[in-house]
């Protein structure tokens, strides 16, 4: 073992010798004469340009230097045996770069060298959706806490493998926050919230934004938004609903019940006449608007009804020989057989003799312009401007109504259609024309007639223009010109009687208020007893009291009556007199009660503490002679300006007595 050993170090050496070729003393001289760098691994952050070489390469001189092509593409690139990075580095296009240097001499690759450049992960890059509009349709019926949209629809990808995204649903559409929202932060889902209603909120509109970093303020960080639109479809959820009817909720509309009135013995021909509508029903849900059946489900007794499946008309199948009510429960369905309700019809037979067929009035006024043509339609006389309708009705059943017909008993030139009446010949001459009209039921053969007086006068086409105006002129220049100047000398006399009124019953308060004190004068028409109570005060006289006299009664006011078309003539009995104290007259109409009218040809007697009373009257015989009698008293604080206030007072002769005629009569007045 020992001589062994001692020979195993040549042994060693001649094994070197064989497989290099050379002799084992030129080893040492070999290990200096291949290729090396001075690093061989690298740490970069993505995005920094690296401008200086990685690393040097030491070249034997018999060898030449070059990149493998194991080498990652335009990574690197060799200058002088300096080892450069060829491209800024990006972690998400390749996180690792290696760069293979070779070492050759000629075509045969004597040292192979790995350099590796490792990329850090930096957050640079915005999140991204798949989408930038997305529309969903969601059913109204669709149940709460349902995933209406799922995650993988809705989640955003980064870049930065590393990132977590952290999701926000935010409200375009107002209150659009309260039906949905996401399952998390993380979990990009659209989850129900409350219950839809398709006519309330049809279409919402989200704003939906993916953030890469958890803290919103964070220094760097990214975000991207999509718009998510969720259109709300319609579902069928509401039974048909009968009109008119009230809403409660939307979804339930509480309905009237119909009722119709019709006559014992007969069956109508038409459908019947209900209250407060015909029977009819639309789907609640509108949007869907399914066609409706109808049908009577009970209380049609002997089939006496039959209603109309397509539009609800209730029409009459025989006639009904006794007074008595139905009560019918009509169903309306859905076409598809989804929904239905309910309500009631009540038919209401009665005895028709109660309710004969009469017209609204018993006699018509009409009009027609003189020179119409045949076919014209007579007018309202009342109402010029729209057409005289004659129409008779049965008051309890408008049923029967229908079933009217109209037509002209007496005359050949007028003639009925339906309820209007038409000219049969041209009207050509100024007349009034009496005509009547019979109308009469198919049904119950009942009867009824109106008169109708139609007055056929001239009216004055109206104007067209300047042009007709000047070619038909009904006064000259001349006469427009004399009827200026005459009411031009009108318009001064008014002015002046206006102020001769003035000045005779202001005077002396113009004459103080230009400083002059002028002394009243007696005049003929003024007493003291009709200045306002609020200048003198008067005390009563014992001397002499008057004797009551029956105060004339109040003819009762009538309008003029519809039969007559000209004013009333004037009567011949000769209008009663009339005393006017301060203010302006009451207008008296029509309707008034007796008290809104007083006369004021009356007897009061002021009340105690008032300081006197004021009387007039007349006799009974309003042409004979009648007596006016003031009786009054001027006390010891009468001031002087109340009596300088009333003109024409005779205060030096109280007993004097002076004489005035009313309406042709003379009178005596005791002062």
């Amino acid at each position: 073992m020992g001589a062994l050993a001692l020979l195993w170090p040549p042994l060693l050496w001649l094994l070197f010798a064989v497989l290099f070729g050379q002799p084992p003393g030129t080893l040492a001289q070999a290990q200096a004469q291949v290729c090396s760098v001075n690093q061989t691994t690298f740490t970069f952050e993505e995005n920094i340009n690296v401008s200086g070489p990685l690393a040097v390469i030491s070249v034997p001189e018999d060898q030449v230097v070059d990149l493998g092509h194991l080498s990652t593409p335009n990574a690197f690139k060799i200058e002088n045996n300096l080892l450069f990075l060829n491209v800024t580095p990006d972690y998400e296009e390749n996180p690792l770069l290696v760069a293979v240097v070779e070492c050759k001499r000629g075509d045969t690759v004597v040292t192979q060298i790995r350099v590796i450049v490792a990329v850090l992960d930096v957050n640079d890059n915005e999140p991204r959706f798949p989408f930038t509009n997305k529309e969903y349709n969601v059913s109204e019926d669709t149940r709460v806490n349902t995933i209406v949209i799922p995650e993988t629809e809705l989640k955003a990808t980064d870049a930065d493998k590393d990132d977590t995204l952290v999701y926000t649903l935010q409200e375009v559409t107002p209150n659009a926050n309260t039906f949905f929202s996401l399952v998390g932060p993380s979990t990009p889902a659209l989850k129900l919230d409350q219950t839809l209603d398709y006519y309330k909120n049809q279409n919402m509109t989200f704003r939906l934004l993916a953030r890469d970093t958890w803290e919103e303020n964070a220094t760097v960080s990214h975000t991207a938004t999509a718009t998510l639109i969720v259109s709300v479809l319609p579902a069928d959820l509401r039974p048909p609903w009968f009109l008119p009817c009230s809403f409660t909720d939307g979804y339930v509309c509480i309905q009237a019940k119909y009722h119709a009135v019709v006559p014992t013995g007969y069956k109508l021909p038409s459908p019947l006449t209900l209250s407060p509508g015909p029977i009819y029903a639309v789907d609640g849900d509108q949007a869907i608007n399914q066609p409706i059946i109808y049908s009577i489900m009970t209380g049609n007794t002997d089939d006496t009804f039959i209603i109309n499946a397509a539009d609800g008309n209730l029409t009459m199948a025989k006639s009904i020989p006794s007074p008595m009510m139905f009560t019918l429960v009509v169903r309306a369905e859905q076409a598809d057989k989804a929904q239905y309700s309910v309500t009631q019809a009540i038919v209401e037979a009665r005895n028709d003799s109660e309710s004969p067929l009469q017209f609204s009035q018993s006699l018509y006024f009409g009009t027609v312009v003189l020179g119409s043509e045949a076919g014209t339609a007579v007018r309202d006389k009342t109402f010029p401007s729209e057409f005289l309708r004659i129409q008779a009705q049965y008051p309890g059943f408008p049923d029967l109504n229908s079933a009217v017909m109209y037509q002209v008993t007496n005359s050949s030139e007028f003639l009925m259609n339906q309820n209007i009446i038409l000219t049969t010949v041209p009207m050509e001459e100024e007349k009034t024309i009496r005509i009547e009209v019979g109308a009469s039921n198919t049904v119950t053969k009942d009867t009824a007639t109106a008169v109708v007086e139609i007055q056929v006068s001239e009216r004055e086409p109206p104007s067209t223009g300047a042009d007709e105006l000047g070619d038909d002129q009904r006064f000259s220049t001349t006469d427009m010109a004399v009827l200026g100047g005459v009411l031009g000398a009108l318009l001064l006399l008014a002015v002046i009687c206006l102020f001769i009124l003035v000045y005779k019953h202001y005077r002396h308060r113009l004459a103080c208020c230009c400083g002059k004190a002028s002394k009243p004068e007696p005049s003929g028409y003024d007493n003291l007893t009709f200045v306002p109570d609020h200048k003198a005060k008067w005390s009563p006289t014992p001397t002499r009291k008057p004797e009551p006299v029956p105060e004339p009664a109040q003819p009762p006011l009538r309008p003029p009556s519809p039969m007559s078309s000209s004013p009333t003539p004037p009567s011949s009995t000769p209008p009663s007199p009339q005393l006017k104290a301060s203010g302006s007259p009451k207008t008296v109409q029509a309707g008034d009660s007796p008290s809104a009218v007083r006369s004021i040809l009356t007897k009061e007697r002021r009340p105690e503490g008032e300081g006197g009373y004021k009387a007039v009257w007349f006799g009974k015989d309003i042409g004979a002679e009648a007596d006016v009698v003031v009786l009054n008293e001027p006390t010891a604080d009468v001031d002087s300006a109340s009596a300088s206030g009333s003109e024409g007072s005779d205060d030096d002769d109280p007993g004097h007595k002076k004489s005035v005629r009313f309406g042709g009569a003379p009178a005596d007045i005791h002062l």
